[in-house]
C-alpha cells in the first residue's frame, strides 16, 4: 500500500464513502483541522509518520473543516485539533489537540496492538564466512581456495585463525579413537593415549571433548605432559569455533593450574 493511499483528503461530498465506508474495511483515523490552526501544522507531520510507520494497519483521513462545514457540524466539532478513530463505520475514540507522538501511539496501541519494527538488516555474507561455513562442510580444499584469494593486506585475525583451523582439519592425526579409549580405561594416566585422542577430536571440530581429554592431563599429571597439554588448549582456543567451548576449557584449566 503506498503512502497516497494511507493518507487523503476527505471532504462533505465523499465523507460517507471515504470514512464510513471504508473504515469496514480498515479503521480510518480522521484529522479534523484548518489552515489557520498552528496546532494542527504541528500535529500533521506526526501523524503523516505515523500512519507509514503502522504500514497499513489504519489509513489516515484529512478533514479540512473550513471547507467541510456540514461533517464538521455533524460531529459536533468545536476544537481543533479533533483526532477521530473509525472502525465498523462508526467513530470509536477521539482524541483533542497536538498531541506528543509517544501518547498519539498509545492511542493507537489501544485499538490497532503496537507498530511493528522493522525488521534488522541480515548481516553481510563475507568470504570469511563462507570460508568458515567450508571448513564446517568438510570442504577443506574450498575454503583453502576462498581464503588464499584474499589479499595480504586485507587478512586479519580471523582470517589468520581460520587459515589454522583448516590446516588442523587438513592434517589427520595417526591413531584409532577406539583402541586409543580402550588404552585409557585401562590405565587413566596414559597421557600419550589421551593426548593423540585429543588430536583427534580436534582434527574433526570436536573441541569439547579434545579439551577434556587435555584438562585430565592437565589434572592429573604435574611435569611434562601437563605443560604440553595447557600449550595444545592454548593453541587450540585460537582456532575454535565456539566461544562457550573456549570459556569452559579456559576457565577449568585456570582451576586446574591453581
Amino acid at each position: 500500500m503506498t503512502t497516497q493511499t494511507l493518507s487523503y483528503e476527505v471532504s462533505d461530498l465523499d465523507f460517507e464513502t471515504a470514512v464510513l465506508d471504508r473504515s469496514l474495511d480498515v479503521p480510518v483515523l480522521l484529522d479534523c483541522w484548518a489552515p489557520w490552526c498552528a496546532p494542527c501544522r504541528s500535529l500533521g507531520p506526526i501523524l503523516d509518520k505515523l500512519v507509514e510507520a503502522y504500514g497499513g494497519r489504519f489509513v489516515l483521513a484529512k478533514l479540512n473543516t473550513d471547507e467541510s462545514p456540514q461533517v464538521a457540524q455533524a460531529m459536533g466539532i468545536r476544537s481543533i485539533p479533533q483526532v477521530t478513530l473509525f472502525a465498523g463505520g462508526r467513530p470509536v475514540d477521539q482524541f483533542l489537540g497536538a498531541l506528543p507522538e509517544g501518547q498519539i501511539r498509545e492511542f493507537l496501541d489501544r485499538h490497532l496492538g503496537p507498530a511493528k519494527e522493522p525488521p534488522e538488516a541480515e548481516p553481510a555474507w563475507g568470504p570469511l564466512d563462507e570460508a568458515e561455513a567450508l571448513i564446517a562442510d568438510g570442504a577443506l580444499a574450498e575454503a583453502q581456495a576462498l581464503l588464499d584469494t584474499i589479499p595480504e593486506a586485507e587478512r586479519d585475525e580471523r582470517h589468520g585463525r581460520l587459515a589454522k583451523r583448516l590446516a588442523l582439519a587438513a592434517s589427520a592425526p595417526a591413531g584409532d579413537p577406539v583402541a586409543l579409549a580402550a588404552r585409557i580405561a585401562a590405565n587413566p594416566k596414559d597421557f600419550d593415549a589421551r593426548f593423540t585422542l585429543a588430536a583427534l577430536h580436534a582434527h574433526r571440530g570436536d573441541f569439547a571433548d579434545a579439551f577434556e581429554q587435555l584438562l585430565d592431563i592437565v589434572l592429573r599429571d604435574k611435569a611434562d605432559w601437563r605443560e604440553k597439554a595447557r600449550l595444545q588448549m592454548v593453541e587450540w582456543f585460537e582456532v575454535c569455533p565456539d566461544p562457550e567451548v573456549v570459556s569452559h576449557g579456559r576457565r577449568y584449566l585456570g582451576m586446574y593450574l591453581n
